[in-house]
């Protein structure tokens, strides 16, 4: 019988990390399946079902956390039970990855957006976005649209490539699925819209705590690799965020990155939310930013894959004990 490689060694965990983008990579080349949307209209579903207006907010709280429970619980339960009749172990776990991790093609339609804002083709700009968010894009001006995709970008990367990346590497394929059907859970009862606003509350707290440790990891590099001088200054900005429980601290290390604002009120389901706005000092967006925002993620991959292999080579080269 074939012996094949440990799926625990960190070494061959970033190996078939980087396997597996690399075939993601290829197949959105050619098309953009989302199996996970299947799971995001289950969710829906399951909303319509539960979540009653005419509840009490406690009610629909409690109500959220059991749909969480009784839908992410059997979900991980078979996924176990069921890799241990896998003959190729690695091969259930890259699979596991690879529905675990969002689409490689925002960055296309992020050029997209942008040639269409520099033409002032507003309208294209705005259906090409749309999908990707979940504020309301109709009332967006040019320099709306361009912050929007901006943060897009941002959260996006974050979110669904480092941080599913992150729990794949410390606990294997379910980990990493198990994170990304809590995630597809919390798109689906946002908290920013009103009939989520309790319901979605259990969803939206476990996922905060889940994306904080990632979060902080994903802001160090970016600040210590892409910042250049301005590295102390704004470390020393960023601070009063680094313990708090949301991503106020990459938009706000984002926008420092770029020299733009971001943040501000925002519409969801035609109602509008005061968000912080973070780098008053800096510019309003421009339609060149959004190139330039993808480029600095790029640039930021880069340097955490060469991180990643790195270790992973130097793992290797150390003789066991």
């Amino acid at each position: 019988m074939t012996n094949f490689p440990d799926i625990t060694g960190f070494s061959f965990s970033v190996l078939l990390l980087f396997s597996v983008l690399l075939v993601k990579f290829i197949v959105t080349r050619f098309s953009d399946p989302r199996p996970l949307h299947y799971f995001r209209f289950y969710c829906q579903r399951l909303a319509d079902k539960v979540n009653k207006g005419s509840n009490s907010q406690k009610q629909q709280g409690i109500a959220g956390l059991v749909a969480i429970l009784v839908t992410l619980a059997p979900l991980l339960v078979i996924l176990w039970l069921f890799e241990a009749f896998i003959e190729v172990p690695w091969l259930w776990q890259g699979l596991l990855l690879y529905l675990a991790l969002g689409s490689l093609n925002l960055g296309e339609s992020s050029r997209i957006v942008a040639k269409a804002l520099a033409s002032q083709q507003k309208y294209l700009a705005r259906e090409t976005l749309a999908p990707w968010l979940l504020r309301d894009t109709e009332p967006l001006s040019p320099m709306g649209l361009a912050k929007a995709n901006i943060e897009s970008q941002l959260l996006h990367h974050c979110a669904l490539l480092f941080t599913v990346g992150f729990y794949f590497l410390i606990g294997g394929g379910l980990a990493a699925i198990g994170y990304r059907l809590l995630l597809e859970m919390h798109f689906s009862w946002n908290i920013k819209r009103r009939q989520f606003l309790h319901f979605g509350q259990a969803a939206n707290q476990m996922v905060k705590i889940l994306q904080w440790l990632p979060a902080r990891i994903f802001i160090v590099l970016l600040l210590f690799f892409i910042s250049g001088k301005n590295l102390v200054l704004f470390a020393r900005l960023l601070r009063p965020y680094f313990f708090r429980l949301n991503n106020d601290i990459l938009v706000y290390g984002f926008a420092l990155v770029l020299g733009i604002r971001l943040g501000g009120v925002a519409s969801y389901d035609k109602q509008k939310l005061r968000r912080p706005a973070f780098n008053d000092p800096g510019r309003q967006p421009e339609p060149a930013d959004i190139i330039h925002a993808g480029k600095r993620l790029k640039q930021l991959g880069y340097i955490s894959s060469f991180l990643l292999l790195f270790t992973a080579a130097l793992l290797l080269a150390i003789p066991p004990l």
